[in-house]
């Protein structure tokens, strides 16, 4: 490490030489048992452009020029080094305002922003985020359990599950917008085990099994991929969205948002499960049955930590227009 002085004392013998008609600023920086650093400010207005120096990646090149024996240059020129900072360093130094001053040892915190070839600095964050509740239908603004139709579906067993990948960018201090993709799946479950679902050349039609089995499930599955945007105020200010892997980088916060979404279908299916004579045997049938291929509505989130709640509800009918129930689907649960 002794090496590593030598250019540092050539820099500011140099610059106290240049400088005769004004004392210069000397800060000695005290490194293991015997060594020292040696950084000396002739024209104060310089402190400006040091505070854009990314001075580990210096240090990191000369002491590898210091290795190679040779002191005299750097791996790269010195512009090389001007890049924006996000980190605080406190050193113990020593420091001079001028020859005949006392030595004064402090401490110096050097607060710069920088930007390393490793990790740039940026305003938008991505995350895989799991969307995990249950799914249901309105027809005509209400639930369809009053009605006893032959579509009602158990809440439970009638799940939503999403997989997304978010991109969180800040637009305010406060005011963030997630936009991404991912999949989604909707599960109706039956309240009526033995109801079974059939297209005929007209319509999606709902009737009860008539073979006489045990019947065990009866659902309804719909798997769309889909593209959001939701505007979110932070209260916190926390940059990153939350998610099941790295949490939050910042304090504990309320946030809520409001957006939309849109998806489309890639694939339907029905499956029909029932005893026979103590098998349990599976009828399923992929198909469109008459579903609308594209759905959209309005999202709203509120979270705290790193859990979100979320409500989706979709504007458009689940099923083509005359072809089936005019029924408009939503979910809501938990965002990990």
């Amino acid at each position: 490490m002794n090496r590593l002085i030598y250019p540092f004392l050539l820099f500011g013998i140099t610059h106290i030489a240049i400088a005769q008609s004004k004392p210069a600023d000397t800060i000695v920086v005290k490194i293991g048992n015997a060594s020292k650093m040696v950084l000396t400010i002739n024209d104060r207005r310089d402190l400006e452009t040091m505070k854009y120096y990314n001075f580990q990646a210096l240090i990191s090149d000369l002491i590898k020029r210091l290795e190679e024996k040779d002191s005299l240059r750097t791996a790269k020129p010195a512009d090389a080094y001007l890049q924006p900072l996000e980190k605080t360093e406190s050193i113990s130094t020593e420091t001079r305002t001028a020859e005949s001053a006392p030595t004064i040892t402090t401490d110096i915190t050097w607060s710069h922003r920088y930007r390393d070839n490793n990790r740039r600095s940026k305003r938008t964050y991505q995350s895989w985020n799991f969307d995990l509740g249950t799914n249901n239908y309105l027809q005509g603004g209400n639930f369809v359990d009053g009605s006893n139709s032959a579509y009602t579906v158990r809440p439970w067993g009638s799940w939503y599950v999403g997989l997304n990948s978010i991109q969180r960018t800040r637009l305010a201090n406060k005011l963030f917008v997630e936009w991404g993709a991912g999949v989604s799946w909707y599960n109706f479950k039956f309240q009526n085990d033995n109801l079974r679902v059939f297209k005929t050349p007209d319509e999606v039609t709902f009737v009860e099994d008539s073979r006489g089995f045990n019947a065990v499930k009866s659902k309804l599955t719909a798997t769309y991929i889909n593209a959001s945007l939701v505007p979110v105020l932070d209260f916190g200010g926390n940059r990153r969205k939350p998610s099941l892997v790295d949490g939050y980088n910042g304090a504990s916060s309320l946030r809520v948002g409001a957006g939309v979404y849109a998806g489309y279908r890639i694939a339907s299916y029905t499956k029909f499960v029932y005893d026979d004579g103590g098998d349990n045997r599976r009828d399923r049938d992929n198909d469109n049955y008459y579903l609308n291929n594209l759905r959209y509505g309005v999202r709203v989130q509120v979270g705290f930590d790193d859990v979100d709640f979320f409500f989706n509800y979709d504007l458009n009918d689940l099923f083509i227009a005359n072809r089936g129930p005019q029924l408009n689907a939503f979910s809501f649960g938990v965002t990990f």
